[in-house]
């Protein structure tokens, strides 16, 4: 009888394990860009979130757009993160696998204490992205790195859990680049100037 009590709390301990929900999210993209004046360099942060833990304490992603209209991309980690590898813009609005992380031991002074910025829903860190002269649509998307894209730290419990082993969310963003309205209007009173002149 205390046997299978005990195979219950595992299986129960184990599909709990499983259920919980990692995001990586873009914020801070702007909905729309006007290139009409040349290239313009927008900023946006990815954030690390869950619903286990207190903390960020590693993982790594890459970022993907497949759009003509990016020009470069760079990468700066935030602060807390003491542990970088940077991919590298691979080209084609394209961006290589960024890793993050720092190191915490608890129980262990003074590793056991996490940098200040890396609580849950707080920037990992930030793209600037160069975008050239057009029109278009560019959908910036976070894709899953490897081994896992996020690992979290619970520092009351001291304990972690990561992305590979529960849910994880990929949330991206969408930059419509266009003209400015003004230069739109200066092109279609040249189409009627044009048009008068024929006739």
């Amino acid at each position: 009888m205390k046997t299978s009590i005990a195979l219950v709390a595992v299986a129960g301990f184990a599909a709990a394990a499983s259920a919980q929900n990692f995001s990586l999210s873009i914020a801070g993209a702007p909905t729309t860009v006007d290139t009409t004046m040349g290239a313009v360099t927008v900023t946006v942060d990815i954030i690390g979130d869950s619903d286990f833990g207190t903390h960020m304490l590693g993982g790594g992603f890459t970022m993907t757009s497949g759009s003509s209209l990016v020009e470069g991309m760079s990468w700066a980690a935030a602060s807390w993160s003491s542990f970088n590898t940077d991919g590298g813009y691979a080209g084609g609005g394209d961006y290589g696998q960024v890793i993050f992380g720092q190191l915490v031991i608890p129980g262990v002074p003074p590793f056991d204490v996490p940098a200040p910025g890396s609580e849950l829903g707080s920037a990992i860190g930030s793209f600037q992205i160069v975008i050239g002269q057009g029109t278009g649509i560019i959908d910036l998307s976070i894709a899953a790195g490897s081994p896992f894209s996020l690992e979290v730290l619970d520092l009351a419990g001291g304990t972690t859990a990561q992305s590979s082993n529960g849910n994880l969310t990929l949330n991206g963003a969408s930059i419509n680049v266009v003209p400015a309205p003004s230069a739109m209007a200066l092109l279609g009173l040249g189409g009627l100037v044009a048009g008068r002149r024929r006739r």
